[in-house]
Parts: C-alpha cells; structure tokens; sequence
C-alpha cells in the first residue's frame, strides 16, 4: 500500500496582543480607619479580663506589627514550636502559618479591645424619626 502524503496546514496569525493598564487595586477594608470622635472604652469580655488579665501573657504583645517582626525573627522550627503552642496545627509552608498565626493573633486582640455598644444619649427629633423610617 503507498504511503500518505503529509498534508500541510495552514496556521493563523492571530494578532499581537495590546497592552492594557491595569486598575489601581482599591483599599482594603481592614486598613481604613473610621474616626467618630468618640472616645472608645474596652469592656471585658471573658473571665480572665475581668480578673485582671491585660492579653500580655499569651503572645507578649498586643502589637499587630511588633508581633509580625516577632514571627519573621523565628526559623521555620521555631515558627512551627511556637504554632503548637498556640493551638495551631504547624503546617510546612512558612508563609501560610505565618499567616494563619497573624489571623488567630488578630482574634486574640479583638477579643481585648471589643467597643462598647453605642449608647443614644438623648431623644430622637421627629425629623431623624422621619429619615430613619425611609429605609423601612
């Protein structure tokens, strides 16, 4: 039996792609600030708050930033001893412990630091009564 020939195919040129600028990444949430001009009082929350706990005896700090440089200081057993200590299971990726540590760290300081509730100090006026309704 002869043989096929090959048969040739014919490729398409597609165009050069056009470079396209990319948006500016909008803020995150966490990293806006909102003053109110009210002064903020912690209330304790657990037991250990009430009896006088101040948050400094399970990482040293309550410095999100302090603790971060903290972390970077420790080698990658260290990192892990320290995870275990903290009831975290020390997985093999630096960067994702380090990660998880600084979230559960994060917790642990809001737990400290929870505002109190708004407290209205005065009688509402029949206008904001009014602009409170519109929603409903």
């Amino acid at each position: 039996m002869p043989r096929k020939k090959a048969s040739k195919t014919t490729e398409k040129k597609t165009p050069a792609k056009k470079a396209i600028a990319k948006k500016a990444a909008p803020k995150k949430v966490n990293k806006l600030n909102q003053v109110h001009g009210k002064e903020e009082t912690a209330k304790p929350t657990t037991l250990d708050q009430i009896w006088g706990d101040t948050g400094l005896s399970k990482y040293r700090t309550l410095d999100a930033s302090e603790y971060e440089i903290y972390l970077r200081q420790l080698n990658k057993s260290d990192l892990q001893r320290h995870a275990a200590e903290m009831g975290i299971v020390p997985v093999d990726s630096r960067e994702m412990l380090s990660n998880r540590l600084l979230k559960e760290f994060n917790r642990y300081v809001a737990s400290f630091k929870m505002p109190t509730a708004n407290q209205h100090t005065g009688p509402m006026s029949d206008e904001v009564r009014k602009i409170l309704a519109e929603g409903r």
